[in-house]
């Protein structure tokens, strides 16, 4: 018993190691398409250059219309505009703020709403290189027909180069990949995977 308790532990550090090698490719890979036009430019709060990005690229034109999901209430268009000194005024007109979410389940369920709303079929998705994959993910299960293209920023914080010889940055990376493989087997949990079928039938655009 002991043997096997060992064998299965050595098999359980090696397999998240090389899941946290892929995960740390996936955080490199940056933006592998930078010139198609979508629907919309979704924006997910709770980092440094993410709301930057999102409105440099509608001011950039690659998309109709910008939403950011997740703002706190209260928060108005104005504010968001004050966070990119280089963005012009009239983008105003093509910003929407989402103020339901707090959680990036709750992102994915809020631009979907939207996305029904309007009736648009692809999105550029702007996050942290590090929260991309966990994004993708959900993003993925409830809007299973809308085409993503994931547009990563990389927040001043992760910028320390190396990154693992920084606790700060090391620390958010390994707490990050840990959530995306709790979210990851989140289907196997009993009762779950009827909510997710739920909520992806429910952000059908369709």
């Amino acid at each position: 018993m002991r043997r096997r308790l060992a064998s299965f532990l050595v098999v359980m550090v090696v397999a998240w190691l090389a899941g946290l090698g892929w995960f740390l490719i996936m955080m490199a890979m940056g933006v592998v398409d930078t010139t198609t036009p979508t629907d919309a430019i979704v924006v997910l709060t709770g980092g440094s250059q993410r709301i930057e990005s999102g409105l440099h690229l509608l001011a950039g034109g690659k998309a109709k219309k910008l939403f950011i999901s997740g703002v706190h209430q209260g928060i108005e268009t104005a504010e968001m505009l004050k966070l990119s000194r280089d963005t012009p005024q009239w983008v105003a007109c093509c910003v929407v703020l989402g103020h339901d979410a707090d959680n990036t389940i709750g992102n994915a369920q809020e631009t979907a709403v939207w996305l029904h709303h309007e009736g648009y079929r692809s999105i550029r998705l702007v996050t942290a290189n590090y929260h991309m994959p966990r994004a993708l993910l959900e993003f993925g299960r409830v809007l299973p027909d809308v085409k993503v293209i994931p547009n990563p920023v990389i927040p001043d914080g992760v910028k320390q180069d190396p990154w693992w010889a920084w606790r700060g940055p090391a620390y958010l990376i390994v707490v990050e990949y840990t959530k995306y493989l709790v979210a990851l087997t989140r289907p196997l949990w009993p009762g779950q995977a009827t909510s997710a079928a739920d909520a992806a039938g429910r952000g059908n655009p369709v």
